[in-house]
Protein backbone atom coordinates (compact mmCIF):
# COMPACT_ATOMS: atom_id res chain seq x y z
CA UNK A 1 0.00 0.00 0.00
CA UNK A 2 1.31 3.57 -1.03
CA UNK A 3 2.72 5.36 1.93
CA UNK A 4 3.79 8.32 0.43
CA UNK A 5 2.75 11.84 -0.49
CA UNK A 6 4.32 13.94 -3.01
CA UNK A 7 3.95 17.37 -4.21
CA UNK A 8 4.45 19.06 -7.77
CA UNK A 9 5.01 22.66 -8.49
CA UNK A 10 6.80 25.82 -7.71
CA UNK A 11 9.67 26.10 -5.36
CA UNK A 12 6.88 28.71 -3.25
CA UNK A 13 4.49 25.96 -3.41
CA UNK A 14 5.96 23.14 -2.11
CA UNK A 15 8.20 24.51 0.64
CA UNK A 16 5.48 24.16 2.85
CA UNK A 17 5.01 20.85 2.36
CA UNK A 18 8.35 19.96 2.58
CA UNK A 19 8.62 21.90 5.86
CA UNK A 20 5.71 20.16 7.39
CA UNK A 21 7.87 16.86 6.11
CA UNK A 22 7.04 15.67 2.55
CA UNK A 23 10.12 14.31 0.63
CA UNK A 24 9.04 13.95 -2.36
CA UNK A 25 8.69 16.72 -3.97
CA UNK A 26 9.72 18.08 -7.85
CA UNK A 27 10.54 22.26 -7.25
CA UNK A 28 9.55 23.46 -10.76
CA UNK A 29 9.88 27.33 -10.94
CA UNK A 30 7.26 28.74 -13.27
CA UNK A 31 9.46 29.84 -15.84
CA UNK A 32 9.84 25.98 -16.65
CA UNK A 33 6.88 24.74 -16.02
CA UNK A 34 5.59 23.84 -19.81
CA UNK A 35 9.07 21.61 -20.55
CA UNK A 36 8.93 19.84 -17.30
CA UNK A 37 5.82 19.41 -15.69
CA UNK A 38 4.50 16.84 -17.58
CA UNK A 39 7.72 14.68 -16.89
CA UNK A 40 7.09 15.43 -13.25
CA UNK A 41 3.73 14.71 -13.09
CA UNK A 42 3.79 11.42 -14.70
CA UNK A 43 7.15 9.92 -12.93
CA UNK A 44 4.93 10.75 -9.28
CA UNK A 45 2.04 9.02 -10.90
CA UNK A 46 3.92 5.86 -11.65
CA UNK A 47 6.33 6.13 -8.21
CA UNK A 48 4.97 2.73 -6.34
CA UNK A 49 5.78 4.76 -2.57
CA UNK A 50 3.65 7.57 -3.61
CA UNK A 51 -0.87 7.23 -2.60
CA UNK A 52 -1.38 10.73 -3.28
CA UNK A 53 -0.13 13.60 -5.52
CA UNK A 54 -0.59 17.24 -4.53
CA UNK A 55 -0.54 20.19 -6.97
CA UNK A 56 -1.83 23.78 -7.46
CA UNK A 57 -4.93 24.22 -9.50
CA UNK A 58 -3.13 26.11 -12.10
CA UNK A 59 -0.64 24.12 -12.57
CA UNK A 60 -3.35 20.96 -13.47
CA UNK A 61 -4.51 23.40 -16.40
CA UNK A 62 -0.66 23.43 -17.91
CA UNK A 63 -0.72 19.48 -18.20
CA UNK A 64 -0.99 18.02 -21.67
CA UNK A 65 -4.17 16.49 -22.71
CA UNK A 66 -2.89 13.01 -22.24
CA UNK A 67 -1.35 13.46 -18.81
CA UNK A 68 -4.03 15.79 -17.32
CA UNK A 69 -6.61 12.52 -18.45
CA UNK A 70 -4.10 10.08 -16.35
CA UNK A 71 -4.12 12.39 -13.35
CA UNK A 72 -7.98 13.05 -13.12
CA UNK A 73 -8.46 9.35 -13.76
CA UNK A 74 -5.79 7.62 -11.52
CA UNK A 75 -7.36 6.26 -8.41
CA UNK A 76 -3.83 5.28 -7.22
CA UNK A 77 -2.21 7.72 -6.57
CA UNK A 78 -4.96 10.06 -6.18
CA UNK A 79 -4.14 13.24 -7.30
CA UNK A 80 -5.53 16.45 -5.07
CA UNK A 81 -5.36 20.11 -6.24
CA UNK A 82 -5.42 22.90 -4.13
CA UNK A 83 -5.65 26.47 -4.81
CA UNK A 84 -8.34 29.71 -5.58
CA UNK A 85 -9.34 28.52 -9.09
CA UNK A 86 -11.01 24.71 -8.16
CA UNK A 87 -11.61 24.99 -4.45
CA UNK A 88 -15.14 24.88 -4.01
CA UNK A 89 -16.75 22.11 -2.47
CA UNK A 90 -17.93 20.13 -5.29
CA UNK A 91 -14.14 19.95 -6.83
CA UNK A 92 -13.06 18.87 -3.33
CA UNK A 93 -16.30 16.90 -2.86
CA UNK A 94 -15.16 15.02 -6.06
CA UNK A 95 -11.62 14.75 -5.17
CA UNK A 96 -12.65 12.85 -1.75
CA UNK A 97 -15.49 10.75 -3.27
CA UNK A 98 -12.91 9.44 -5.83
CA UNK A 99 -10.01 8.72 -3.37
CA UNK A 100 -12.16 6.71 -0.79
CA UNK A 101 -14.83 5.49 -3.26
CA UNK A 102 -17.50 7.13 -1.59
CA UNK A 103 -19.52 10.42 -1.13
CA UNK A 104 -19.14 11.05 2.46
CA UNK A 105 -21.84 14.24 1.91
CA UNK A 106 -24.65 11.83 0.26
CA UNK A 107 -27.88 13.13 1.16
CA UNK A 108 -29.91 10.60 0.46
Amino acid sequence: MSQEIAVVGSPEFTTGFRLAGVRKFADIPNEEKDERLDDAVEEMLTDDDVGIVVMHDDDMERLSRGVRKDAETSVEPVLVTLGASGAGSGGLREQIKRAIGIDLMDED
